[in-house]
């Protein structure tokens, strides 16, 4: 475990919350101390949701390591089993009941025994796991939990369904633009005639899982969630899955055509080519738009991206592949998921860095001096910092990101939202001369900390008064030149007379 002020993705238990309470009728007991209950905040703040997080927590406090937490626990369960009475509940551990090295099967098992629902436990490792793929492997428990329970009784269905039908597989809670998505992936199946079988975890019936086998293949829209269950779904019933993210206009085609190949090779005979190009031409505005005089104003523009794997991959594919814009480096923080992200983006950028210290992103943009971010909200911060425009593409993410307005990020539609923000997030050369002519650079006082944790540079009055006459477009630049003089020279501080030297050393 990395003990952090900010982390890019949260502990593992989080994760198992967010699968949990995504389905219909689903309650958590989460094991821990007071001050791990957050998440109940944290979504009710974040997803503007009216109903009440069905989560409880079985408070570990001094009572609880004097005496053990079994009776606390197993109550907690059978009385919300009673007053909720739902489906399933899900007993969640948390690091300290690692620590505490409490045997939470033993806790199910009693629960199970007096309780009227399914009781079970979200077996995850705490101290290897994150978030994501804490819910990952949460989702893949629950789903084969139901499917064996299902093949014991004999109510497996043996058959698909008639017409071809899909399982959307990864819209949870709190996931990023994940609702927008839904709902534009439902209508994207509907044009292609096919049926939505069911869309799993986010307001799915647990008892409904037992008929996931009966469509004709998986959609998982996301990189980090479903992947599990999906492979278990093809190892258990060949049921197909499709993995590639329909994001951009060159990738929603690509998964459009393999859903074609999946579905004809189960005796279906459909052809989507037209379909595609209707949607490309006519829908999708982000084809013309691209070729416009006011997007080749971007072309050859330095962007950085950064985020999970999903996002940080397909905005990297389109920036360079449908919008001609240079992509010094792309990063993610799913260092777990190395591999796959570097086989995705290397041949559309510089460099591809894999890291979860956001101060180490930090001093990466700083480094390359980049006309736009693309990232999560702490990129989105260095960027205010730097004065480098930023575009939140992933989580973690402000309440800001969870708009009311329908924006998704998939399909045809969401090629639209995704060329909105990729073009407004770029400082244009007559915004800057505005901003100029009005003086709205020189409205807010410099920022004369490095962007690094490390840095020990100060600026003095006299410094710090002529940075603040320099234009602000060129300004950043300017500063970070000079620091790094100062640095390489052993100077702790920079006043005006630094500020001359470095400019006449390195033209700064």
């Amino acid at each position: 475990m990395k003990l952090a002020y900010w982390m890019y993705a949260g502990p593992a238990h989080i994760g198992t919350l967010r699968i949990a309470s995504s389905f219909k009728n689903v309650h958590a007991i989460m094991h821990a101390p007071l001050g791990d209950d957050y998440f109940n905040v944290m979504r009710s703040m974040l997803s503007r949701e009216r109903n009440f997080t069905p989560v409880t927590t079985s408070v570990v406090d001094r009572n609880v390591l004097a005496r053990g937490s079994q009776e606390k626990v197993v109550d907690n369960i059978t009385r919300k089993d009673a007053e909720e009475h739902p489906d399933l509940i899900v007993l969640t551990p948390t690091c300290t009941s690692s620590i505490l090295q409490e045997d939470l099967h033993n806790f199910v098992e009693r629960a199970q025994l007096e309780a009227k629902g399914d009781v079970m436990l979200a077996d995850v490792n705490h101290y290897r796991y994150n978030e994501l793929q804490a819910a990952d492997r949460t989702l893949h428990q629950i789903v084969q939990y139901y499917i064996e329970k299902a093949r014991k009784r004999g109510e497996l269905p043996a058959d698909k369904t008639a017409k071809p039908s899909v399982n959307i597989i990864g819209i949870s809670t709190l996931g990023f633009h994940n609702q927008h998505d839904c709902t534009e992936l439902k209508r994207l199946m509907a044009d292609l005639g096919i049926e939505v079988n069911s869309i799993i975890p986010e307001g799915a019936s647990v008892n409904q899982l037992k008929n996931l086998p009966r469509a004709w293949f998986n959609l998982l829209p996301y990189r980090e969630l479903g992947l599990q269950t999906a492979i278990y779904l093809e190892e258990q019933f060949g049921t197909p899955y499709v993995d590639i993210t329909p994001m951009g206009v060159v990738e929603t085609a690509r998964c459009i055509r393999k859903i074609q190949q999946v579905i004809n090779a189960q005796g279906a005979e459909v052809e989507y080519e037209d379909f595609i190009n209707e949607q490309t031409l006519h829908v999708s505005q982000a084809a013309w738009f691209s070729r416009s005089i006011d997007c080749q104003n971007l072309t050859g523009k330095k962007a950085v991206v950064f985020g999970d794997n999903t996002h940080a991959a397909a905005l990297t594919k389109i920036l360079t592949r449908e919008m001609g814009i240079h992509v010094v480096w792309a990063g993610t923080y799913c260092k777990y998921d190395a591999d796959w992200f570097r086989e995705q983006v290397s041949e559309y950028c510089d460099e591809v860095l894999i890291t979860d210290d956001h101060g180490a992103i930090g001093d990466a943009i700083a480094r390359v001096e980049p006309s736009a971010i693309f990232g999560t909200q702490m990129e989105r911060h260095v960027g205010k910092r730097l004065d480098i425009p930023c575009g939140v593409i992933a989580a973690p993410i402000h309440v800001q990101n969870f708009p009311i307005g329908y924006k998704p990020f998939l399909g045809y539609e969401g090629t639209n939202q995704v060329t909105d923000l990729i073009y407004n997030s770029f400082t244009l050369g007559m915004e800057d001369h505005l901003l100029e002519i009005f003086g709205g650079h020189d409205t807010k006082e410099v920022i004369t900390k490095g962007i690094s944790a490390e840095s020990d540079l100060n600026w003095t009055k006299d410094g710090q008064a002529e940075l603040n006459k320099i234009p602000g477009f060129v300004r950043g630049k300017v500063k970070r030149n000079t620091e790094k003089f100062a640095r390489d020279r052993g100077f702790k501080e920079i006043n005006a007379e630094v500020l001359y030297a470095a400019k006449e050393a390195v033209g700064a």
